[in-house]
């Protein structure tokens, strides 16, 4: 079982698979989510790649601390995670707060970042999604996890998986099994935190970059990722049809083949990235 320390001493849980001779990947999950969320990703990627996926403070096995976090502490907490594993420079992949923690990381940390992958992500805070975001962390500190996610889940899950309820629980059970109130809210408070500073300096970002997100996403909607792609001079942008904000369980067939197909062109020798138009799968 790994850990890397924070810069504060918090302990960081990660898991790494695949050969260290591969090119690392970097994945980080979403508000109140750990690694387990990227595991019909991580273990195909590990066929071909170094993946690493971590679990951010107040998530997972990392630690859970009471008092103020913010996205910028945990990308730095994602760096101490890299520094672990002696890894210089990653492919970063991003979803949801994961992806605005990969912003950050992308933004102050250039250096580390081989290319830059987000999912069902957004560059700003709508007025909208702040108070839903609120209300979220109210419902958590009011009544527990159990009917935060129940409440999320009618955000997160696409109307068909909705109904049938099985995707339901495997997507959005991790949230309330064995997680605490406080670092939920945590989390929730450093997302609301977040100002235009970053997405004012996404247009330096120059390394290769895929943005993703579904047509049926509510949370993140499409126009938060067609803002980011038009944002980033080096992006190419995603669309796949059918898919809600939970694409990376629901749609995972198509998202895996659209990022190993990034990946492998980004990775190539020599590779000279041309971004696409939009694209819908």
């Amino acid at each position: 079982m790994a850990y890397a320390r924070a810069t504060d001493g918090v302990r960081l849980h990660y898991e790494a698979l695949g050969r260290k001779s591969t090119p690392p990947v970097l994945m980080i999950q979403g508000l109140g989510a750990d690694k387990h969320l990227w595991d019909m990703q991580r273990y195909v990627l590990a066929l071909q790649y170094r993946v690493i996926a971590l679990d951010n403070r107040g998530a997972g096995r990392s630690d859970k601390p009471f008092g103020h976090y913010s996205l910028e502490q945990m990308a730095d907490d994602a760096i101490a995670v890299l520094d672990a594993e002696g890894v210089e420079q990653a492919h970063v992949v991003g979803a949801s707060m994961g992806g605005a923690i990969s912003q950050i990381i992308a933004v102050r940390h250039p250096e580390r970042v081989r290319s830059l992958t987000l999912a069902c992500t957004a560059c700003r805070n709508h007025p909208w999604r702040r108070e839903l975001l609120k209300g979220w962390a109210d419902l958590a500190a009011s009544d527990g996890m159990g009917a935060m996610a129940r409440e999320a889940a009618r955000w997160v899950i696409g109307p068909r998986s909705f109904r049938r309820m099985l995707p339901a629980f495997g997507w959005m059970g991790p949230l309330a099994r064995g997680r605490t109130a406080h670092a939920f809210v945590s989390q929730v408070h450093a997302i609301l935190e977040v100002d235009d500073d970053v997405s004012d300096q996404l247009a330096n970002v120059d390394v290769p970059a895929l943005v993703v997100v579904g047509n049926q996403d509510i949370l993140t909607p499409r126009g938060d990722s067609e803002e980011i792609a038009d944002r980033l001079p080096n992006a190419e942008l995603v669309v796949i049809s059918g898919a809600a904000h939970g694409f990376m369980v629901e749609h995972a067939t198509t998202f895996n083949r659209v990022l190993l197909d990034f990946l492998g062109r980004v990775s190539a020798p020599a590779a000279t990235h041309q971004p696409s138009s939009a694209l819908r799968r």
